[in-house]
């Protein structure tokens, strides 16, 4: 990375990111074999800067994050029964956001990592349980099919067939 471009009679000190020359800018700021003005520096605080904000915002969301008897009461306004379902989903998902805060801080105690599994008939409200926990945690969710991908191809299919 060339940061001096020899003139007529001595050697011009140039930006090495925006390549503004010593006279154009107010501070050359030199490190081992480049340069940087007081222009790119700036532009370099914003963005870490913008960064530093979005993480706050990342971790404000954790803080705000509804108790389980409060996640419940949002997924009966959206799912008939599947009372069970909804609380071991609600405690399950606190659960969760409480221990990615656990491992933010680097405290002592670890929390254990859960699964959950929902299984039922067509029609039971699996999908809309998960699709509006994402909606109130403003989380992506995305829906597969795997029917391609096993050996039977289709639900009710058996394998051996």
């Amino acid at each position: 990375m060339a940061s001096r471009k020899k003139g007529s009679d001595k050697e011009k000190l140039h930006c090495s990111f925006c390549g503004k020359e010593q006279d154009s800018v107010r501070r050359l700021v030199a490190g081992p074999g480049v340069y940087i003005c007081d222009e790119c520096i700036e532009l370099c605080n914003e963005i870490i800067a913008e960064e530093g904000e979005q993480d706050s915002n990342a971790a404000g969301v954790l803080q705000e994050l509804p108790r389980p008897s409060e996640i419940k009461k949002i997924l009966d306004e959206y799912v008939i029964g599947q009372d069970d379902a909804k609380k071991a989903l609600a405690v399950a998902v606190y659960n969760h956001y409480k221990r990615i805060q656990q491992n933010q801080k680097k405290g002592d105690v670890e929390l254990d990592k859960s699964n959950i599994m929902l299984i039922g008939p067509t029609g039971s409200g699996k999908t809309l349980l998960a699709q509006t926990l994402a909606r109130l945690l403003k989380v992506p969710f995305a829906i597969a099919d795997a029917t391609a991908l096993t050996e039977a191809g289709y639900v009710g299919e058996d394998v051996e067939n």
